[in-house]
């Protein structure tokens, strides 16, 4: 099986106020993953930009904060187990909280080091 990082953006992090349910549904969703014996690394959710931030570029540059070219930012992510991308997304569509509070979910093939 391959590993695909599902990485969730937000346009802002006001966005993110999933009620009490919503959350149960979304652990109830990781269970579903975890009882098939597909969930690799059950992610984390990133801090908005607030400080904590650090981005590295060429010639040893850093500056405050993440600077990218798109209107989201990552708000978290985790890895699953799957045969092809197809049932990857598969899993992505079936998170309840981006359904409910918007976003998207990226879903990437990880290349694993041996």
């Amino acid at each position: 099986m391959k590993e695909f990082a599902l990485i969730f953006r937000l346009k802002d992090m006001s966005d993110f106020r999933p009620s009490p349910q919503q959350m149960q549904e979304r652990r109830d969703w990781l269970a579903g993953i975890a009882s098939q014996n597909k969930l690799v690394d059950k992610g984390n959710t990133l801090l908005p930009n607030n400080g904590s931030a650090k981005t590295i570029r060429p010639n040893d540059v850093v500056t405050d904060g993440v600077h990218t070219e798109i209107n989201e930012f990552i708000s978290g992510y985790l890895v699953v187990k799957a045969d092809t991308i197809e049932e990857a997304v598969e899993i992505a569509k079936a998170n309840p909280i981006f359904d409910q509070v918007g976003g998207s979910i990226e879903v990437r093939e990880v290349l694993k080091r041996d």
